[in-house]
């Protein structure tokens, strides 16, 4: 059983306080320079609030209609946004049924890894990607759902764990190209099955 209050390790955090930032600002993948100060730690949000979508009748996973749905079968779907990013692709794949990541059923769970190489595969085949990175966050939305972001070959300082700053920064991908990226992602997918969708 876990408490509700803070754990030992936030106890141990300096609240209210401004953290040095030299380690991050001085490694060669963090994106900014100049003047730049972390935020001050704020006060745990104990319990912690709830995650959208907790019930699936207000989960946006789960509804019928998804505009940004570029490929399903039974179990999966692959959303694209049809508004460009600044990366040339970031997807997310996602199980139809309304699980998180902790409760997935055996089967799903066994498909889970076979779906990411596929779906990292389908958007690898796009021209001029160096790597596709794969993310799970889920601090926002219940429906479990993987992060998808491609590097653009030859970029090297877009490595690592800022990939997702860079897609914030970076010029949005022509609406024609992100178009065309989403089409091909789809066929690849619908290539090994299921069906592509807009």
């Amino acid at each position: 059983m876990t408490s509700e209050g803070p754990s030992e390790f936030v106890r141990r955090l300096p609240i209210g306080e401004r953290l040095p930032l030299d380690d991050v600002v001085n490694d060669a993948l963090f994106p900014l320079e100049g003047e730049i100060s972390t935020k001050p730690l704020e006060e745990p949000r104990l319990p912690e609030p709830s995650r959208f979508g907790v019930d699936a009748a207000d989960c946006w996973g789960c509804r019928d209609e998804q505009p940004d749905m570029i490929w399903e079968d039974a179990a999966w779907r692959v959303m694209v946004e049809p508004k460009p990013h600044g990366l040339p692709m970031v997807a997310v794949l996602m199980p139809k049924a309304h699980h998180d990541l902790d409760d997935l059923p055996p089967e799903l769970a066994g498909q889970l890894g076979p779906m990411i190489q596929r779906v990292a595969r389908a958007i690898d085949g796009l021209d001029g990607i160096g790597r596709v990175h794969v993310n799970r966050w889920g601090d926002g939305s219940f429906h479990f759902h993987v992060w998808f972001l491609a590097r653009p070959r030859g970029m090297w300082q877009m490595r690592g764990a800022m990939l997702a700053i860079w897609d914030d920064i970076l010029p949005k991908v022509p609406a024609e190209e992100w178009a065309q990226n989403r089409r091909r992602v789809a066929e690849a997918l619908a290539a090994d099955g299921g069906m592509a969708g807009s």
